[in-house]
């Protein structure tokens, strides 16, 4: 029987912060220590493109994977889903720690999501891990022990399962592989500088396929793929700094994940009864469908185009929506108003 191997994927943050470009180092030289574990680093995941060898190197990995980067899990894990490296969410019992005026919240378990979810996913798991939640390296090693542990008890599982239900490879006179059958990369081809870019990420487990977002966006970067299934389909026609199109999503499926604002960058939660919430809203940033029309218009006049307004692609959710009774949300928002 084969001996199971985890790989462990370290995306570099863009740019050169020192503090960040420590912590790296440090979890990378803790984690090659441990049996097992096949330690790779490439660069910011986001900035990817398909012909960079990094994404060459993900792409050929196809047993179970732990992907340490500076993004949400949430966003890491359907960036790698839209770029073919696909998997079941592996989830993981790390969690930074808490504020005291947060600890409450922390405990509330995420709502569940009606979403289309992912297509066919083959048979392993990707656990995704934020390099953001703590400044030590320690944390990181002690969750990828764990989760290498129950890796190895799942993967036993099977091979348990296949061994009494059909004769074993060695058995068939057939050559039994190792570890996760990825071929080997230099270093160096591994951290070639990517490019920076900005494009959307579609959380499938959020989408349920409602289109708004392909006929909000006017720059061609939605499409429908042959199962009729939103796609981003021209990622690199996406403006560079805009996320209207995650705003009018009305299941917050739509990730930039470098943006500023978490609950866009794919932060969990960031709707409240099918409403997204945006802490800037609540402190004069306007309604989030007016923001995303002037982020539009804008990306429109730069492009030499006429801006449109409320015109073209309004989400039928929203246009001339009826008034209905005020929630707890309207009632604050009617008490911060009276405030101002």
């Amino acid at each position: 029987m084969s001996r199971h191997r985890l790989t462990i994927v370290l995306s570099q943050a863009p740019g050169k912060h020192p503090g960040k470009r420590a912590l790296e180092e440090s979890i990378a030289a803790a984690l090659i220590m441990e049996q097992g574990l096949d330690v790779s680093i490439v660069p910011h995941l986001y900035d990817l493109d398909a012909a960079h060898t990094g994404r060459l190197f993900l792409s050929s990995v196809s047993g179970d994977m732990v992907v340490l980067s500076w993004l949400y899990p949430r966003a890491a894990f359907w960036l790698l889903d839209r770029d073919g490296i696909q998997g079941h969410f592996g989830e993981t019992k790390l969690k930074p720690p808490a504020d005291d005026a947060d600890e409450d919240e922390s405990e509330e378990e995420e709502p569940k999501h009606d979403g289309i979810g992912a297509v066919n996913p083959p048979d392993r798991h990707i656990y995704c891990l934020d390099l953001r939640d703590f400044n030590a390296h320690a944390p990181y090693v002690e969750e990828v022990r764990r989760i290498a542990a129950e890796c190895r008890e799942r993967h036993a599982a099977k091979q348990a399962a296949k061994a009494a239900a059909q004769p074993t490879l060695v058995e068939l006179g057939l050559p039994v592989t190792n570890g996760n059958g990825a071929p080997a990369f230099a270093s160096e081809q591994l951290l070639a500088p990517p490019n920076r870019r900005w494009y959307p990420v579609i959380d499938y487990g959020r989408c349920t396929n409602c289109l708004e977002c392909l006929d909000f966006c006017l720059f061609g970067v939605y499409g429908v793929d042959q199962l009729d299934r939103i796609f981003v389909e021209s990622q690199d026609s996406c403006k560079k700094g805009c996320p209207a199109c995650s705003r009018v999503c009305p299941a917050n499926a739509i990730m930039f994940p470098d943006y500023k604002t978490p609950a866009i960058a794919g932060a969990d939660g960031g709707a409240i009864g099918g409403l997204k919430i945006d802490l800037s809203k609540l402190f004069g940033g306007g309604d989030p469908l007016a923001t995303a029309v002037a982020e539009r218009d804008t990306e429109l006049v730069k492009d030499g185009r006429s801006a449109v307004g409320m015109t073209i692609g309004i989400p039928k959710r929203q246009a001339d929506k009826p008034q209905g009774p005020k929630d707890d949300l309207d009632k604050l928002m009617d008490d911060l108003d009276a405030l101002l």
